[in-house]
C-alpha cells in the first residue's frame, strides 16, 4: 500500500529486515538514507498517520532556518524533500502504529507494535524525538467508557467510519482534514469547535466552510459537555454554544482532535539506560547501553547535546556505520563519499556519471 508516495504496510503482519527505525521525523527519515547508502534496508514505525514527526504535525508551515544550504524551509517541505531523497531505498513504513515491545533473539531483535505487527531486525534505531505523540483527551465526564469503541483520537482505517453519523471535535489540521476526507463516505459529519477561528491551513479552512455552506456538513461553534450512550456505544453529544444554548447532536462516532502531547511511552520499558527520560549514547556510534540499539535525534543524551535537526543528521551518519557491523558482521566497511562512489551515485540518482 502507498500513502502519499510512501510504501506503507498493513498492520498485523510479520517482517524481516536489516534495521528498524522508531520514529519518522526528519532524523528518522535521514537515517533511512544513511543506512541505505551502506546497503542496509529499513522499516520505519511511527504512531502518526504520515511521516514528518514534529515538523509535519506541530509546525508544518513554520520556517526552519538551520538546514545547511537551505536558507529557509517549512517543516512540510523538509519532510517532502527527505521523502524524495530516501525513495530509492524502498523503506517500508508502519504508520499509525506504536512500538510496543522489544525482545532479543539469536540473530538480533524482535519488535512488536500495538497493532500486532512483528518485525525482526539486526539493529534498532530510536529516533522518536521527545517520545511518542499521544492525544490530549478532552475533559468530558465518562469518556473513558467509550474510548476505542465509539470515541477515537485518530483515524487508522477510513473505511471504519463509512456510513456512520460522525461528530468531529477540534480546530486544527487533523480535525479539518478528516472532516473533508470523511464527508464523502460518512452518513453525516458535524464539526464542533469552541470558536469560529481555526488553526489549520487556510486552504483546509476554506474547503471545510464550503462544505458547510453547501449543507454537506454541519458546523457548530460550541463546546462538548457530555456524552450519551450505553455499553461503549455513543448515541449523542451534549453541547453548549457560545450564548449558553444547549443541545444534543445524535451520532455514532466521535473523533476528538484536541492536540498532542509527548510521552516516552513503551520505550521506557525497553531496558535502556535513561538520563532524564532520554537515552544515553556514546558519541562514536550513537549506540545505547544495549548493543545493537542506537538512538539519534532529540531523545539521544550525551555531553554537549544540541537539540537541532542538523545535529540529528550528523548523528544518523555515525550511527549507520555502527549499525553496519550488526547487519553485516562478516564484512569490512569501506567508507565512500557519495560524490566519488559510482555505485552510490547510481543508487541515489538512478544514473552513473561517465568517467
Amino acid at each position: 500500500m502507498s500513502v502519499d508516495g510512501v510504501q506503507s504496510a498493513e498492520p498485523g503482519g510479520r517482517h524481516e529486515t536489516d534495521a528498524v527505525i522508531i520514529g519518522a521525523g526528519p532524523c528518522g527519515l535521514f537515517a533511512v538514507f544513511e543506512l541505505g547508502l551502506l546497503g542496509i534496508k529499513s522499516h520505519v514505525i511511527d504512531i502518526q498517520d504520515k511521516p514528518g514527526g514534529q515538523c509535519a504535525e506541530l509546525y508544518p508551515e513554520k520556517p526552519i532556518l538551520d538546514i545547511p544550504g537551505i536558507p529557509v524551509i517549512t517543516g512540510a517541505d523538509l519532510t517532502a524533500r527527505l521523502l524524495e531523497q530516501i525513495a530509492p531505498f524502498g523503506a517500508v513504513f508502519h504508520l499509525n502504529e506504536m512500538a510496543d515491545s522489544l525482545e532479543k533473539t539469536e540473530s538480533g531483535w524482535r519488535i512488536a507494535t500495538d497493532l500486532g505487527t512483528v518485525i525482526e531486525a539486526k539493529a534498532i534505531i530510536v529516533a522518536a524525538g521527545g517520545g511518542s505523540f499521544t492525544p490530549k483527551k478532552p475533559p468530558i465526564p465518562g469518556i473513558e467508557a467509550f474510548e476505542g469503541k465509539s470515541v477515537f483520537y485518530a483515524v487508522r482505517k477510513r473505511d471504519a467510519f463509512a456510513g456512520k453519523k460522525l461528530v468531529i471535535a477540534g480546530g486544527g489540521d487533523s480535525a479539518l482534514d478528516w472532516t473533508i476526507n470523511l464527508e464523502p463516505v460518512a452518513e453525516h459529519v458535524t464539526l464542533i469547535h469552541r470558536r469560529d477561528e481555526f488553526r489549520g491551513a487556510p486552504e483546509s479552512v476554506a474547503r471545510m466552510r464550503a462544505l458547510a455552506d453547501a449543507g454537506k456538513i454541519d458546523l457548530k461553534i460550541a463546546q462538548i459537555k457530555g456524552l450519551e450512550g450505553d455499553d461503549g456505544a455513543i448515541s449523542g453529544v451534549a453541547i453548549e454554544d457560545t450564548q449558553g444554548g444547549a443541545g444534543i447532536i445524535g451520532c455514532e462516532r466521535l473523533l476528538a482532535f484536541y492536540g498532542l502531547t509527548m510521552k516516552l511511552g513503551p520505550i521506557a520499558g525497553f531496558g535502556l539506560n535513561l538520563n532524564e527520560n532520554r537515552i544515553a549514547v556514546d558519541t562514536e556510534k550513537f549506540e545505547s547501553s544495549t548493543p545493537g540499539i542506537f538512538c539519534i535525534g532529540d531523545m539521544a543524551s550525551y555531553p554537549g547535546k544540541l537539540k537541532l535537526i542538523l545535529s540529528g543528521f550528523h548523528e544518523s551518519a555515525l550511527m549507520s556505520h555502527g549499525a553496519f557491523h550488526y547487519v553485516f558482521p562478516d564484512r569490512k566497511l569501506k567508507f565512500q563519499h557519495t560524490t566519488s562512489a559510482r555505485e552510490l551515485q547510481r543508487t541515489v540518482t538512478g544514473t552513473t556519471p561517465a568517467d
